[in-house]
């Protein structure tokens, strides 16, 4: 093993360094996450939001950023099972577009005689793209920490290969 080349060195800086790039991404995650809970329960049009559904949202929020949190400080130290946490929860903040945001963006209610849509499209649209960014951001930091851990597993092996035949 030649330990002069960049590529080899590159390698075995992973073993010393943490994996902050899939660790920030995934706080960022949280913190767009937050923008998006932040626009749907300040919203009050009529008693739209008073539901079970609410309920269910903020205890979802309350999983998602509690996963993603943890996820973050375990994609640190390149372990594999974090980045499927951090893929699923990405693909249910997908999901998630089709639950409140869709219903409400096609809801319109009838207040004081007036016909008041309950989420106007700019918001939907916010919120959409909150959603679809902190799912984005979820998913690469998962792919990224992937492919280190790989790539840090394989260079550790090579490591191990080299110090058994010595």
């Amino acid at each position: 093993m030649n330990f002069n080349n960049e590529a080899m060195i590159k390698k075995d800086r992973l073993r010393y360094t943490k994996n902050k790039l899939s660790s920030n991404l995934t706080l960022l995650a949280i913190l767009i996450n937050a923008f998006y809970f932040v626009s749907i329960y300040k919203s009050d049009v009529g008693s739209y939001y008073y539901t079970y559904i609410i309920g269910i949202s903020v205890i979802y929020n309350l999983l998602f950023m509690l996963i993603a949190f943890l996820s973050s400080e375990g994609v640190k130290t390149y372990k594999v099972g974090y980045s499927f946490a951090l893929i699923a929860i990405g693909i249910g903040q997908i999901i998630r577009i089709f639950i409140i945001p869709m219903n409400a963006n096609q809801t319109v209610l009838s207040l004081g005689g007036e016909e008041t849509a309950v989420m106007g499209g700019l918001q939907f649209v916010y919120v959409c793209v909150c959603l679809v960014a902190s799912a984005a951001l979820c998913v690469i930091a998962g792919v990224i920490n992937i492919i280190k851990a790989r790539t840090l597993a394989e260079h550790q092996a090579e490591i191990d290969k080299i110090a058994k035949g010595s």
